[in-house]
């Protein structure tokens, strides 16, 4: 850390750093092992909400064993995506643990993105099963492209089957990330056809407080392992309620969210992701059980990637330093 200033990383900077996901997968096992062990500090995140569906998040977290302290304010708004605008934007600080000073601040975006993705993963790593080989994807934005690059990175996929309701949106994602992942990757006309297959499925539409949900009864079969990013949004009652094992990244959190409006016929979680990294819970007992994750996001998943982030661009010379 340099006295007296901080450094800023724009988005270029951030993605030039280029950490990979194994890297970031471990980083979050890490701090979810924290997490399990009671460890870290990370208040329910409060926010605002300027337009219907749409949040400002401010997100605090610390975790002591890594000296990592800070806040992401973020935001996401569904309708910027018809501006041609990214869903999810903001600005990442990191303030050092010792003295309080700010030393970092970074665009989030990038981090929001990859993050968000190994949280999946890693669930993925204790309720799916080892060999797991096909993917289903619906939506193909960001969130569709990081966490089937995040899947890939644990296991085995040699398919999967993506469906977005834009046409062109899919071809696309197709056509780049078969080429990126070096596998096949089919575009489906219809919701079921990305679940019905699938040992693994993500759902990553934008988070909905009143969506007009999917995915019914059946369509994931015995054995699978869904990641829900978007919540419940894309999941019919009767669909969540076939789970035998439905996890979340944070116990209070997941209450708060509901009683904002969130998961109103969500059955409760059983574990979160750090009783089950830490061994407190246990992960996939049976290969027939249904399991998923609703992962909300953390800021713990920040604090554990932005720091290395910061290291990393500082050994290569990245970003601008300025006077506090």
């Amino acid at each position: 850390m340099h006295q007296g200033q901080l450094l800023y990383l724009s988005r270029a900077d951030v993605e030039a750093v280029a950490l990979d996901m194994p890297t970031i997968i471990h980083l979050l096992e890490q701090a979810f092992k924290e997490k399990g062990a009671g460890r870290v500090e990370m208040p329910p995140k409060p926010g605002i909400h300027t337009r219907p569906e749409a949040f400002i998040h401010a997100m605090p977290a610390y975790i002591p064993a890594t000296h990592a302290a800070g806040l992401k304010w973020v935001s996401g708004y569904p309708a910027n995506q018809a501006r041609g605008l990214p869903y999810i934007s903001g600005l990442l600080i990191l303030n050092d643990d010792e003295t309080g000073f700010p030393y970092a601040v970074m665009d989030c975006t990038w981090i929001t993105a990859v993050r968000t993705a190994a949280a999946t993963a890693l669930s993925a790593r204790y309720l799916a099963r080892p060999g797991s080989a096909v993917a289903g994807i619906l939506a193909c934005g960001v969130q569709g492209r990081t966490n089937l690059e995040a899947l890939c990175a644990l296991f085995p996929i040699r398919r999967a089957y993506a469906y977005d309701i834009s046409r062109a949106v899919q071809e696309r994602y197709v056509e780049e990330m078969s080429a990126r992942l070096g596998i096949e990757i089919s575009g489906v006309d219809e919701p079921r056809q990305a679940v019905l297959p699938c040992d693994l499925v993500v759902t990553s539409g934008p988070i909905l407080k009143h969506p007009t949900p999917t995915i019914e009864k059946d369509w994931l079969q015995p054995g699978a392992f869904a990641s829900a990013v978007d919540f419940d949004s894309y999941w019919t009652p009767a669909a969540l309620a076939q789970m035998d094992r439905l996890s979340t990244d944070d116990h209070a959190q997941f209450r708060y969210y509901r009683s904002q409006g969130y998961f109103q016929r969500t059955p409760d979680p059983y574990a979160d992701l750090g009783e089950i990294v830490a061994g407190l819970k246990p992960g996939r007992e049976r290969e027939d059980e249904r399991c998923m994750a609703i992962n909300l996001g953390l800021a713990l998943d920040d604090m554990a990637v932005a720091p290395e982030v910061y290291r990393r661009a500082v050994e290569r010379g990245l970003g601008t330093w300025l006077e506090l």
